[in-house]
C-alpha cells in the first residue's frame, strides 16, 4: 500500500509538471492579450477623453495591447486619479492627465494622494490652445490691448466667466487680470456649457475658452476673439495675435494633456510606454485627428515632463494666492 501511494505521488508530480508546461504558452498568450487601461478622471466627450479615444487604435498598435478607456469623473478629477494611484505599477494601468492635476494642491485643503510622488509622469503629449474671448455687444474692444484699456478705465464694472472656481479656465482668466493689473469680477459656472451660453447671451462679458470649444462661435460672430493665450499664433486663427504680442510678456497658458502611470512605475516600463506614445502620436492618422480637433502634439521625455509638472504647480499656486481663492 505504501509503494502504491508513492507511485501515485510520482504520477501526480509528473502530471502536475505536464500541466504546468502545457499551461505556460497559454499563460504567455493571456499576458500578451491583457488590455492596457487608461483611467480618465474626466467625463465622456470631454477634451482629454476625445483625444485619448481618437488615439486609441494607434496606441493599441504601438503598445502591443488593446487600449481600453475607462472614465471615472468626479470631484474635479480626484476620483479617477485616486483610482490610478491605487493601481499596481505594472504598466497595464495608465492615465491621461490635464492641468487640473497640478492645480489640486492649490485649491483643495487636502487630497487623498500626492500629485507628484504618487504618480509617474511618462510624457507630455500635447496642448489644446486657449484664447481670450468676449461678447461683442458687451465689450467694445477689438483686441486684448483694448480690453485692458477698457478694464483700466472702469475697474470692477466688467466681469469674466469661468467653468468653475479653481478650474483651469478660471485661473487662465485670473492670470490675465493679475498680469494686466486690472479689476474684473469673477462669475463661476458649473461647466463650460453654461459658461458659454451666458457669454453668448451677454450675461457675462469675457472669459478664456479652448479653441475647439469656441471656434464655431467665433466664426459665426457670436463671440469675439481678442488674443491667443499660447506662445505662438494658432493655425485656425492665424491673424489673432498672442497675449505676448499685445504686451503681456509673461502670459502663456493652454490646456495640456500628459500620460502618467501609478507611482513607482519601473523605469523600463516608463521608457517603453514613452516610446510607444511617440509612435502613436506621430502616426499620420493621429496627427490628422489632433489637427482636426485643433490640438497641438507636444511630446516631452519623462524627466522633462516631471519637471514641467513641478513648474506648472508652482505657477498656479501663485495665481490662486493672488486671487484669494478659498480652499475647497
Amino acid at each position: 500500500m505504501s509503494n502504491q501511494r508513492a507511485g501515485w505521488s510520482r504520477r501526480q508530480l509528473l502530471g502536475a509538471l505536464g500541466v504546468t508546461m502545457l499551461g505556460a504558452p497559454a499563460l504567455a498568450r493571456a499576458q500578451s492579450d491583457r488590455p492596457i487601461k487608461f483611467i480618465l478622471p474626466v467625463g465622456v466627450g470631454s477634451g482629454v477623453d476625445t483625444i485619448t479615444r481618437s488615439a486609441g487604435p494607434a496606441l493599441s498598435a504601438a503598445l502591443g495591447h488593446t487600449v481600453v478607456v475607462e472614465n471615472q469623473p468626479g470631484a474635479g478629477g480626484i476620483v479617477g486619479t485616486s483610482a490610478l494611484v491605487r493601481s499596481a505599477p505594472d504598466g497595464y494601468t495608465l492615465s491621461m492627465l490635464s492641468n487640473n492635476h497640478v492645480i489640486f494642491p492649490s485649491v483643495y485643503k487636502s487630497l487623498p494622494f500626492d500629485p507628484l510622488t504618487d504618480i509617474t509622469p511618462i510624457s507630455m503629449v500635447g496642448m489644446t490652445p486657449f484664447l481670450v474671448v468676449a461678447n461683442p455687444k458687451q465689450i467694445a474692444a477689438g483686441n486684448l490691448k483694448e480690453l485692458t484699456a477698457l478694464l483700466s478705465r472702469e475697474p470692477g464694472r466688467y466681469n469674466y466667466a469661468s467653468s468653475g472656481n479653481g478650474t483651469i479656465l478660471h485661473l487662465a482668466a485670473e492670470m490675465y487680470v493679475q498680469q494686466a493689473g486690472v479689476k474684473a469680477r469673477h462669475i463661476p459656472y458649473k461647466g463650460v456649457g453654461p459658461m458659454m451660453a451666458d457669454l453668448i447671451g451677454g450675461q457675462v462679458d469675457f472669459g478664456v475658452l479652448s479653441l475647439p470649444s469656441v471656434l464655431p462661435q467665433i466664426k459665426s460672430g457670436a463671440l469675439k476673439a481678442l488674443a491667443a493665450c499660447g506662445g505662438e499664433r494658432m493655425a485656425a486663427l492665424p491673424d489673432l495675435p498672442t497675449a505676448r504680442e499685445q504686451g503681456l510678456e509673461n502670459y502663456e497658458i493652454g490646456g495640456w494633456f500628459a500620460a502618467a502611470g501609478p507611482g513607482k512605475l519601473p523605469a523600463a516600463d516608463v521608457r517603453r510606454i514613452y516610446d510607444a506614445l511617440g509612435r502613436a502620436f506621430n502616426s499620420p492618422e493621429v496627427k490628422q485627428a489632433m489637427a482636426a480637433q485643433n490640438n497641438r502634439i507636444l511630446l516631452m521625455p519623462p524627466e522633462q515632463t516631471a519637471a514641467y509638472f513641478r513648474s506648472e504647480m508652482a505657477k498656479y499656486a501663485v495665481v490662486v494666492r493672488g486671487a484669494g481663492l478659498e480652499l475647497m
